[in-house]
């Protein structure tokens, strides 16, 4: 089911690539090597067919826990357990311009458990698992005479209740000194969700057939047969659209060889069916009904990070967040990760992050809106809370391989404490491993 909590593999993603998809770009042992840019007469040989570059394996297990299920109304356990597993292949080759061709093909597969999903049949009958898979595609051809790029990409994920098809365009440039680089990004997702309603609010009509016999059918015409979710095994369950434009920009300024810096910003819009329609909304009457939400939403996201390279072993990593939408939440992020290299070939990266927000104009708790109101949830995502967000990475990268494999370029292991005052808690670990 379509849930909202920390995900695992993208957790673990996050923590490998930090700043998105430039994942050198704040590598300072990288980038003291090569701040000056080569020139155009460079002659290097460069090899033009195609190769595996890179193969990037990722596997997290995460479990939280909570007693604010937006299944049952805004109360009721919140306890998720899930297993992701991803792995990327980067193949790289040059065209007959000697420009640089990048393809990344990308799989992941997630298996989860949620014990609030047993609840969308109000006996608790439904089932607790589900899966996801998400492949993805990604081409860059990068001119590095010029310092520019450009790309596309296309995404999928699927689960049980919901699809999303997604697709990108990609480019950046550099500063003519190359201690400089902007980048843009567009970015369409086309999602249909599924309209699995709580059992005992199914949209249905009754009718009684010249036998006597009594046929009840969903809003779609379909016969109910009473299974668990309330939804018959066969039936054909109506879907909605959703619908997810973004614009993101960013520059990169390296101000010397130890201070970088990094302004970002989005423009995020979202029409269709925005809500979940398994969610329940519990009136001051004691009257349940499916949550409600507009549907469109506007989105603004605004951030600043700041990396400082304090001589060869230490890297201070900062990041700055702040977030407006047009449904009344007002947010504020701030991280900070130290990453501490103790031999040339390990490392260790200590991390916090602290998060606040305002609610949403449309949320209250468990038996608290009005049947008058226009628009209503009881999903904590959309409350007033703080959070934070803590934990520690090792990475270890020896010049023969890690274990002596030659081909295993580097190992790491993540882990994460996640808390929220409204009760929410959580823990993830991640495994990366990176072959060459």
């Amino acid at each position: 089911m379509k849930k909202v909590y920390l995900s695992a593999l993208g957790f673990a993603l996050m923590c490998q690539m930090a700043t998105g998809r430039t994942k050198t770009v704040y590598n300072y042992y990288r980038y003291r090597n090569v701040i000056t840019a080569p020139s155009d007469t460079d002659t290097t040989y460069k090899e033009r067919k195609l190769r595996v570059d890179e193969v990037d394996f990722v596997s997290s297990y995460y479990n939280q826990n909570g007693n604010h299920s937006a299944v049952t109304g805004g109360i009721g356990s919140e306890k998720v357990t899930d297993i992701a597993n991803g792995i990327t292949l980067n193949m790289v080759w040059r065209n007959q311009a000697m420009h640089k061709n990048t393809l990344a093909v990308g799989f992941g597969f997630d298996y989860h458990t949620a014990a609030s999903q047993a609840f969308v049949s109000q006996t608790g009958a439904s089932s607790k698992d589900g899966t996801r898979i998400y492949p993805s595609l990604d081409w860059t051809v990068e001119n590095e005479k010029k310092g520019t790029s450009f790309g596309i990409g296309a995404y999928y994920s699927g689960e049980y209740n919901y699809q999303s098809l997604g697709a990108d365009l990609h480019w950046s440039a550099k500063t003519s000194d190359k201690n400089g680089e902007f980048t843009a990004k567009l970015q369409a997702y086309l999602d249909q969700v599924k309209l699995i309603y709580p059992s005992e609010l199914i949209p249905q009509t009754t009718t009684v057939t010249s036998t006597g016999t009594v046929v009840v059918t969903s809003a779609s015409g379909t016969v109910l047969s009473g299974s668990g979710n309330g939804h018959g095994s066969k039936a054909n369950i109506p879907s909605s659209p959703r619908d997810t434009y973004s614009a993101s920009f960013s520059y990169m300024q390296q101000i010397d060889p130890r201070l970088q810096i990094m302004f970002l910003g989005d423009v995020v819009t979202q029409n269709g069916y925005l809500g979940l329609p398994f969610h329940r909304v519990y009136f001051n009457t004691g009257k349940d009904t499916v949550e409600k939400l507009p549907s469109s939403r506007f989105k603004l996201p605004l951030g600043f990070r700041l990396n400082y390279f304090l001589g060869d072993n230490i890297i201070i990593r900062s990041y700055y967040r702040y977030y407006m939408d047009d449904w009344g939440i007002r947010s504020n992020t701030i991280g900070l990760e130290v990453p501490y290299k103790i031999t040339p070939f390990f490392s260790i990266s200590p991390f916090y992050r602290f998060y606040n927000q305002t609610a949403a104009k449309y949320f209250a708790p468990y038996e608290t809106h009005l049947p008058t109101d226009q628009y209503y949830t009881s999903n904590y995502e959309y409350s007033k809370f703080n959070s934070g967000f803590f934990g520690v990475g090792f990475r270890v990268a020896p010049p023969k391989g890690v274990l002596g494999w030659q081909n295993l370029h580097d190992l790491e292991i993540r882990y994460g404490h996640y808390t929220q005052n409204t009760g929410l808690g959580s823990d993830v670990v991640s495994l990366g491993l990176s072959f060459k």
